[in-house]
């Protein structure tokens, strides 16, 4: 099991961050992994709402189904899996101690099944660099947003 997490701050205020996180979809401007992550169901976004998530990791394409377990104020929990995967990514939006703005945590528990655990170790380095790569960009999108 790999546990990767990021914390810090962007612009705008924790309502819009949260809005705009709690649709999976928009993971295709933020997650440099993700090819394509496409809405399974229809209306608002809400608790069950799944996505269809294509992925590319160490050149390898992976695709997962993603359910938003858990909605509130302040989080987002998704859960995705398949046969060789299990991902529980845990977003954290708080309002950030240093100013206005929100402060982000961001946590990503990755746990291979069968075979694949055989490449913890390994994941481990792909992973935190692209819990840094994630950080950036979503930083990036995310301060576009209080413009």
């Amino acid at each position: 099991m790999t546990t990767v997490s990021r914390t810090f701050d962007v612009r705008p205020q924790p309502a819009v961050v949260l809005d705009y996180l709690k649709d999976f979809g928009n993971a295709e401007q933020w997650d440099p992994g993700t090819e394509s992550c496409t809405r399974q169901d229809s209306g608002p976004v809400r608790v069950g709402s799944t996505w269809h998530n294509v992925s590319k990791i160490a050149g390898v394409t992976t695709e997962l189904t993603y359910t938003l377990q858990q909605l509130t104020d302040d989080q987002i929990v998704l859960v995705g899996h398949n046969d060789t995967a299990r991902s529980v990514d845990t977003i954290t939006v708080v309002p950030s101690p240093d100013g206005p703005g929100s402060r982000i945590t961001y946590e990503a528990v990755i746990e291979l099944k069968g075979a694949a655990r055989i490449a913890d170790p390994v994941m481990k380095i792909v992973f935190e660099k692209i819990g840094s790569d994630t950080e950036d960009d979503m930083t990036n999108v995310l301060n576009r947003l209080a413009a």
